[in-house]
């Protein structure tokens, strides 16, 4: 095993996890280098632990990435991995986004077990998004529905929807395809 591993710091979402996993495999396979030169550190954030509010209320994007980038500018870790919709506009002194994984799928996807599509849903239905976007977004094409706050991984939205929570959501197609 090596001696110092690249240290990748990441949240511990199975969506975080995955992207980690695929930024560690494309450095070894650009770089040669074995598994255990690399260690995957998961590191818990305000946004994971704040889930009883709408982000706008308790600081914003920044909620999912102030941790990592105290471990970075710390020494903690090496480098992070982030989704690019958590990341703040403006980043902290001596950080830099430097790196991309591939462009996923942009367009979010309608999950329900009601309806095949937002118009089939019945009069009065809830949806669950924490997307201000998507929110207004269904507001605007169904006025008639009611939309809810629904915060968590994407885990806990599919088991809430699952267990009826609500009838549908909105989900960002490029997070279900790399989960």
């Amino acid at each position: 095993m090596q001696s110092n591993p690249l240290r990748i710091g990441t949240r511990g979402s199975a969506l975080a996890l995955a992207q980690a996993n695929e930024t560690r495999d494309r450095l070894m396979a650009a770089h040669r280098l074995p598994e255990d030169a690399f260690e995957i550190v998961v590191i818990k954030t305000s946004g994971d632990r704040i889930q009883d509010r709408p982000l706008s209320e308790v600081g914003g994007k920044g909620l999912f990435t102030k941790e990592i980038e105290e471990a970075l500018i710390d020494g903690r870790i090496d480098l992070a991995v982030h989704s690019s919709k958590d990341m703040p506009t403006v980043l902290p002194n001596g950080l830099e986004l430097t790196a991309f994984l591939p462009r996923e799928d942009v367009r979010d996807a309608f999950l329900s077990p009601r309806a095949k599509t937002l118009t089939d849903l019945p009069q009065g239905a809830v949806v669950g998004s924490s997307s201000l976007r998507r929110q207004a977004m269904i507001k605007r094409l169904r006025p008639d529905i009611e939309v809810v706050m629904y915060r968590g991984n994407l885990q806990t939205r599919l088991r809430k929807l699952a267990e009826g929570e609500v009838d549908a959501t909105l989900l960002a197609a490029a997070g279900l395809r790399r989960l």
